[in-house]
């Protein structure tokens, strides 16, 4: 993975946070993303050229006269002192692993020191529904063994309780990233693998397990979502990073004096409104 600066940029040494997303069913971590790049008025400042993603381009996501999007693009706010990583196209299949490796890289390597990793699991999984509480979300943290963090708890996001560091799969992603261990395991094939084995199959997974091995603060925030309009699990993600970092929304760059700032991508994400002549 190479990064290369924008002409004409500098990278700030103080962004000593990186949020990044996982991609997952909705995209809600890289809706998320866009969501905070946009409010925090964050300037692009270089790409990620990595050979396990897959190549695209397309418009600017903040701008009708911005440059081109790239699959992995490095945004900075200096004003927050965050390092924004927004990835727009998938990996290719059977490379998360070296992806995850040689993004944890990068992080190490440009002075990061915690890491936020934002994503989406699948509704269906979701066992344990307690409506009073309200969308929910859930954290997962290398701070302890069990993935608790009180800051997280204090917060009132809820520990992923599916994590289990000596679960086959967990314990696999560890030991693929830690370059001491002497254990030899192979993660089961689609047909072997059972309900547990879900979380850790996850891009999020294999992400958080790179970081953890390189020595990195790292904290997924999860939600659970379906396929459809998932701009609310946007904010919720988006709302829910903001808190961890310490960012106040009332200093966001939005429309009315503070608060969000919508993409300009988003005004046609669902197309335009239907002819209302049909009715």
């Amino acid at each position: 993975m190479e990064f290369i600066v924008e002409q004409g940029k500098r990278v700030h040494e103080e962004c000593s946070t990186l949020i990044l997303p996982a991609l997952s069913i909705g995209n809600v971590g890289q809706l998320a993303v866009d969501l905070l790049v946009s409010s925090t008025a964050a300037e692009r400042v270089g790409y990620l050229d990595d050979p396990n993603l897959l190549p695209c381009v397309g418009n600017d996501a903040y701008s009708p006269l911005g440059d081109l999007a790239l699959p992995l693009e490095v945004y900075e706010s200096s004003s927050s002192a965050t390092t924004l990583a927004q990835q727009r196209s998938p990996v290719a299949k059977g490379m998360m692993i070296k992806f995850a490796e040689n993004i944890a890289e990068f992080a190490a390597t440009s002075g990061k020191k915690d890491v936020i990793v934002l994503s989406s699991l699948d509704f269906q999984r979701l066992h344990n529904l307690d409506m009073s509480r309200g969308p929910q979300v859930y954290y997962l943290s290398n701070l302890e063994n069990d993935g608790r963090d009180e800051h997280c708890e204090r917060l009132g996001f809820g520990r992923l309780g599916e994590y289990d560091p000596e679960g086959r799969c967990w314990k696999y992603l560890s030991s693929v990233f830690e370059k001491n261990s002497k254990e030899e395991l192979t993660f089961p094939s689609e047909d072997e693998l059972e309900d547990i084995d879900y979380y850790p199959s996850l891009p999020f997974a294999a992400l958080f397990s790179a970081f953890k091995a390189r020595g990195l603060k790292v904290t997924c925030l999860l939600c659970y979502c379906s396929e459809g309009d998932n701009i609310p699990d946007a904010f919720l993600l988006a709302e829910a990073a903001s808190k961890l970092t310490g960012l106040s929304p009332d200093k966001f760059h939005g429309e009315e004096g503070g608060k969000w700032r919508i993409p300009y991508s988003w005004k046609s994400m669902y197309g335009a409104p239907p002819d209302m002549s049909m009715f």
